[in-house]
């Protein structure tokens, strides 16, 4: 990397550092990840093997310390602690990335965005899935007209996890911001938001189904948007059998995609996104565009979530739009509120 890339702080160390968040900096032109936050022994052991030109810290005020080494922040701490570590941030003088979801309020998240502009620096949140292959392809098809006018979008995130892993995800401290309508939810409203415009209802249902944990781990979420398109939305730590990860139904076709998409679990496993064939779906489990009762497979577009942090790249060097405007995300926090109180009184939520 050039001496001229953009020096990022890392706060945080866990599954979203070490595997979204690191490997992608670091491989992204322009960028170089300087400082690395983590209270963990272990972490920070693991973060200097990993990365051995990036400073080791003990708290995020040691980072707000030496501010002028930094030129932006990416915030990958537990969910509570992004609002207040977005605020340091941004009143150090650094612009910031805040892993999704932005905040545990839509209150918080405005807040943010007005210290932002007040200070005239960049706030993004990492919105990966916008990224992911699947939904892409969707994407196109929508925007090409292949699908004519789409009248149902459903998205679902189905996992088998019946025995909880127990940590801050699982919590039932409003604070937390945890379950899985806040964790996997925060993905698929934000994603059915970006494919069908704003959302003027909301229905949902969550429950709490695994012995030993409070927060919902079972949750539908369903979404009327502007121009009466509907949007239904699973998720789940109990489902043995995966539906569709996702359908898209228009008046001239439908697009059917199975499986989820491949970069979650190569980021896991250690790849780079600097691998060929970065992205790639296999084949055998391309999506199905029907038409007229007759199925074709459709290539799914390579996933590419190296977009977010060259995004970044382009909006910190030559002012282009932040690779994800976090009034979108704040959108995404209203309607999941809504979906809390919907599930809560058993009603139809009308959003402004």
């Amino acid at each position: 990397m050039s001496d001229t890339s953009l020096r990022v702080g890392l706060v945080g160390y866990g599954t979203a550092g070490s595997a979204f968040h690191a490997p992608l900096i670091s491989t992204t032109p322009g960028l170089r990840l300087s400082a690395i936050v983590t209270a963990n022994p272990e972490r920070r052991r693991v973060a200097a093997e990993a990365h051995p030109g990036a400073t080791m810290l003990g708290t995020a005020e040691e980072m707000w310390a030496s501010a002028g080494d930094l030129d932006v922040v990416v915030v990958a701490s537990p969910n509570r602690t992004h609002a207040p570590l977005a605020r340091a941030a941004l009143e150090a003088g650094l612009p910031v990335v805040v892993d999704k979801p932005l905040t545990a309020t839509a209150a918080e998240g405005e807040a943010l965005v007005r210290l932002a502009a007040e200070r005239g620096l960049l706030l993004s949140v990492y919105q990966n899935r916008r990224w992911d292959g699947d939904f892409l392809t969707a994407r196109r098809l929508v925007e090409e007209g292949t699908l004519g006018r789409v009248l149902r979008f459903e998205s679902r995130f189905e996992r088998w996890r019946p025995v909880p892993k127990g940590g801050w995800r699982e919590s039932d401290d409003p604070a937390d911001a945890g379950g899985l309508l806040y964790d996997l939810g925060s993905h698929l409203v934000d994603q059915a938001l970006q494919l069908l415009g704003p959302a003027t209802e909301v229905y949902a249902e969550a429950d709490s189904r695994r012995d030993g944990i409070q927060v919902d781990d079972d949750v539908f979420v369903a979404l009327r948007h502007d121009g009466d398109a509907r949007s239904h939305l699973w998720m789940s730590a109990l489902a043995a059998a995966a539906g569709p990860r996702l359908r898209v139904l228009g008046d001239r076709a439908a697009y059917t995609k199975h499986g989820m998409d491949v970069q979650e679990d190569a980021l896991r496993a250690g790849r780079l996104p600097t691998e060929a064939g970065w992205g790639e779906d296999d084949p055998a489990r391309y999506g199905v565009l029907t038409v007229d009762g007759k199925d074709e497979a459709v290539r799914t577009e390579p996933g590419a979530y190296q977009r977010f942090y060259s995004g970044l790249v382009l909006a910190l060097r030559d002012g282009a739009p932040p690779p994800v405007d976090p009034a979108g995300s704040v959108a995404t926090l209203a309607v999941l509120e809504a979906a809390r109180r919907s599930a809560e009184t058993r009603q139809v939520v009308t959003l402004s």
